[in-house]
């Protein structure tokens, strides 16, 4: 039996889209073709389910009473947010599964080819540290259903310096779940959708036991009687700031929605279920958070409020409790990780390599940058966790809202698919020479960040005092997508790029079929593709 060699450069695919333009695509690059859409409504649903029911999601509400709110501000917190990213996600989101594209290719329309690096750069980064965050928690699940089996490995002597912020025990477990999950990484999207589902039954079911257990163990516990220790301005800038967090830990998937809903074989109508889905499940889990937490709390005594599950299951006395629900939270982190980080880092890391990177070699290739990370440092507290969270929130708002305006606003919904990929055509080159690159974009951009610089700065380094500069970063996310959106919205109104301005929509199944179309018995060559599409041979379909 004969096996392939390796080779250092990916496949490259013989669409209209790559050929002879390996520069800018590569077969899991190009648009999903109709054989490839296999997502429909039971995938999208589990997938959020999935993507819900994870450990950061847990401690959302628990970490912001830990930072001075009520559980009642808490819960708010989180509805508010998610009921404001759902739209957004919702509408980035229809994009991919209207014409089957990434989010790398889709930051094209509005950015420019060269200018589409600033978004995927910066979304990468914040994917590849989610994914050293989730394995942080699996590996601490990992180590509590090892501890479960062999009570010993808990008290294992530590031969790592304290100052690393890891234990040995710790750092076993780590490796333990990175090879448990480095299979998982080589699956393709329309079948880790299996995963998703099967996921979205098991954990659900722990953690509402778990929720059933907090009301029975102690009625909930006192955290419902709790106030607020903040007050006055402090309460407001606390009650920001908290927002800004939980909209960070989801501002990736509010620009790369598309990454996952380019597969979908359904109306592109279904991505409006996520306005009501997503801020029902993520304040249902973000409660069973505080309730467990609450409950923790009281019935052992615990000095501070245990906001991180494994710390609350490690009181329980039955081993084989703490084993299931140990393993509820390693499932979690891991379809987390392969729904929310790998597969998004991968796109990011293929558009800036195509010809060396496919989305196989991108996952593994992200997990391989995680271990730079030393994650386990940024979740030493609550208050760690959600300065991380604002952090790269300011970065993402932007994008987000560049993406979402440019297409439903300026373009008017409609891309000319071909066009995205081909550099050499007019349509996205924004009149910029070689450089490619949307000059709207940059300007809108560094006006939404540049507010959230000096706190951010402070946030990295607390001796550097910026006064009054730290507030727009405790409320950066919202911030930048408001500044932004008004000011990309008015500098492509008022300097119009006419030729990204297509008079109909071209979809990549135009360009499939047209370069399967025999003209006189001769196939067409890529010239002859482009000009066939661009002549409206997709007219008697009746696309707009």
């Amino acid at each position: 039996m004969k096996f392939p060699r390796p080779h250092l450069r990916v496949a490259q695919s013989q669409s209209a889209f790559a050929d002879g333009k390996s520069r800018w695509t590569n077969l899991d690059l190009d648009p999903v073709p109709r054989a490839g859409r296999l997502w429909g409504p039971l995938s999208f649903v589990s997938y959020w389910i999935s993507d819900a029911f994870n450990a950061a999601t847990w401690q959302f509400a628990s970490s912001i009473i830990a930072v001075g709110l009520s559980w009642r501000e808490s819960i708010a917190v989180v509805a508010l947010s998610f009921f404001i990213i759902s739209f957004v996600i919702a509408a980035n989101g229809a994009v991919g599964a209207i014409y089957h594209i990434p989010f790398p290719v889709i930051a094209r329309a509005s950015w420019g080819f060269w200018g589409s690096y600033i978004a995927i750069i910066s979304r990468s980064i914040l994917a590849i540290f989610w994914f050293a965050i989730q394995n942080v928690n699996g590996a601490n699940a990992v180590k509590a259903m090892i501890g479960a089996i062999w009570p010993s490995f808990l008290t294992m002597r530590n031969a790592i310096p304290e100052d690393q912020g890891i234990e040995t025990n710790t750092m076993i477990a780590y490796l333990v779940f990175f090879i448990v999950q480095f299979p998982f990484l080589c699956i393709h999207p329309n079948k880790a959708r299996w995963l998703f589902i099967a996921k979205s039954v098991i954990v659900p079911a722990a953690w509402i036991a778990i929720l059933v257990w907090a009301f029975v163990a102690e009625g909930s516990g006192p955290i419902f009687e709790q106030k607020p220790t903040a007050s006055g301005s402090q309460y407001s800038w606390v009650f920001l700031a908290s927002m800004t967090s939980v909209l960070g830990n989801y501002a990736t998937l509010s620009v790369n929605q598309s990454d996952f809903s380019r597969y979908s074989r359904v109306s592109p109508k279904w991505q409006l279920l996520y306005i009501p889905l997503l801020p029902i499940i993520f304040t249902f889990i973000s409660f069973i958070g505080i309730v467990a937490s609450s409950a923790g709390w009281s019935r052992y005594n615990t000095p501070t409020i245990p906001w991180d599950p494994i710390v609350l299951i490690s009181h329980w006395s039955s081993r084989a409790a703490r084993f299931f629900a140990a393993f509820s939270f390693a499932l979690a982190s891991l379809g987390v990780n392969i729904s929310a980080n790998s597969i998004s880092a991968a796109n990011d890391l293929m558009a800036l390599l195509p010809e060396f990177v496919n989305l196989r070699r991108g996952q593994i290739i992200c997990a391989l940058l995680s271990w730079a990370l030393v994650p386990w440092k940024i979740l030493e507290s609550a208050g760690n966790f959600l300065n991380f969270m604002s952090a790269y929130a300011i970065f993402l708002g932007p994008i987000a809202a560049i993406m979402l305006w440019d297409f439903w606003l300026i373009k008017k919904r409609k891309y000319d698919t071909l066009a995205l990929y081909q550099p050499s055509m007019p349509t996205y080159r924004f009149d910029s020479g070689g450089l490619l690159l949307n000059w709207r974009a940059v300007v809108a951009f560094l006006v939404g960040v540049g507010p959230s610089l000096p706190g951010l700065i402070h946030s990295v380094n607390e001796e550097i005092d910026v006064g009054v500069g730290i507030h727009p970063y405790q409320f950066g996310w919202l911030l930048g997508f408001v500044g932004t959106s008004l000011v990309y919205v008015a500098l492509s109104m008022l300097f119009p790029c006419v030729e990204c301005l297509v008079e109909r929509a071209v979809y990549a199944d135009e360009v499939y079929e047209e370069r399967e179309r025999v003209v006189d018995g001769v196939e067409l060559g890529f010239e002859g593709d482009v000009a066939r599409v661009q002549e409206g041979s997709g007219k008697e379909k009746g696309l707009v």
